[in-house]
């Protein structure tokens, strides 16, 4: 049975991604690294720095020689650090937010993208920006930033955290024509909500598309 290896900067989201993982990859055993320090250094730093590259590297390589068939990173903050990798792991190394990013840019022209962090913000507007390059659909990005609302997640006020992620939606909502959540841990901030357009997040869409990838080679 072929081993899957989950590289977490919040460790919460474990037993969030567990229940994807397990529907969308049932023929996989999975496993979890987390360390905080990983994203706490990048957003004192304001980016990935070369120390957290190259300790984001020994931990996937790390998992690579532990058995691991496939490696996922669930921090979308590490994402251009991932692809910078990926070249030179001999497993399949994944970014939690590509099938976000190709859903945003399949489903309208007018993309919202809302993080908690600009370490976030950045590195997900780029991708999704080169994802419509390489589809050739234009593509205009309204970002915003929700200022603070990572730090009262971190500080156990969950309600403020999501307060803060619905407000900042509220003013994308009449503008946008789909809204990107650019953070796994914004994922269940509008669940139950009414939304007036298609609202994105990584990880249902990030492991379903990690699955089909899995499954076509």
């Amino acid at each position: 049975m072929p081993r899957l290896a989950l590289v977490h900067t919040v460790p919460a989201l474990i037993a969030r991604f567990a229940p994807l993982v397990e529907a969308a990859l049932p023929g996989w055993t999975r496993y979890n690294i987390a360390d905080e320090s990983l994203l706490q250094d990048t957003i004192r730093d304001g980016a990935v720095s070369d120390i957290t590259r190259r300790r984001l590297a020994a931990y996937v390589g790390g998992a690579v020689e532990a058995g691991a068939d496939a490696v996922i990173v669930t921090c979308s903050s590490l994402g251009e650090a991932v692809d910078a990798l990926r070249p030179q792991v001999a497993a399949p190394l994944f970014r939690i937010d590509r099938g976000m990013a190709e859903a945003a840019v399949a489903r309208g022209r007018r993309i919202g993208v809302l993080a908690t962090l600009a370490t976030t913000l950045e590195p997900t507007s780029r991708l999704i920006e080169d994802t419509a390059r390489a589809a050739g659909r234009p593509c205009t990005l309204l970002p915003r930033l929700c200022d603070g609302a990572f730090q009262r997640l971190m500080d156990g006020d969950r309600e403020g955290h999501d307060a803060a992620i619905r407000a900042a939606f509220a003013t994308l909502a009449g503008t946008a024509e789909v809204v990107v959540l650019a953070q796994a841990s914004m994922a269940q901030a509008l669940a139950g909500v009414a939304t007036p357009v298609p609202v994105l997040t990584s990880p249902e869409l990030g492991i379903d598309h990690i699955a089909a990838q899995l499954a076509a080679r």
